[in-house]
């Protein structure tokens, strides 16, 4: 565990220094990895605060706690920093067991899919009209589209219905 000190109008004794690194190392026992934990030693108008923070997985966890004596302060800011701890951990636990769950259970066998051909060849004669024109048409034959020479550009166009109710036009470009 790497413990960074930081101070504000108060210098810490090294006897309290290595009270609060000794009772913060019991915190090793839930991390697999080295953590680094600011130690925050303040004191305003008689009151001295100390404030914990390390950030774990993203989240910032911190204790704060003010009192008249920074031995009690140490006391009282682990027990709320464990908690968190612990109550972070049991969430990503819990996390990882519906995702270790869901592993677990054997996929439904996927239909093989055959390959795809084309199965049906069709031709016809494009004749000039307007979109106007093309819009009638395809109300008409009742498809989702209809290729036409579009007049006004000469060139070939899709025009097509939308999910909304809309359509769309794309038109080539040669």
């Amino acid at each position: 565990m790497r413990i960074e000190f930081l101070t504000k109008n108060y210098n810490p004794s090294d006897k309290l220094k290595d009270v609060i690194t000794k009772k913060i190392d019991r915190l090793d026992k839930f991390f697999e990895e080295d953590m680094k934990v600011k130690v925050m030693l303040k004191e305003a108008n008689d009151v001295k605060t100390l404030e914990l923070t390390m950030v774990q997985d993203g989240k910032v966890l911190r204790s704060e706690v003010s009192s008249d004596n920074m031995y009690n302060n140490i006391d009282d800011a682990l027990p709320k920093l464990e908690k968190q701890i612990i109550k972070h951990r049991d969430k990503l636990a819990a996390r990882f067991k519906k995702f270790r769950v869901k592993e677990l259970v054997e996929p439904e066998a996927a239909p093989v899919e055959k390959p795809r051909s084309v199965v049906r060849r069709k031709e016809y004669t494009l004749t000039p009209m307007t979109v106007e024109d093309a819009v009638e048409e395809l109300e008409l034959v009742g498809h989702s589209f209809y290729v036409f020479d579009n007049k006004s550009t000469g060139r070939v166009s899709v025009l097509y219905r939308r999910n909304d109710g809309d359509y769309g036009l794309i038109e080539t470009i040669v």
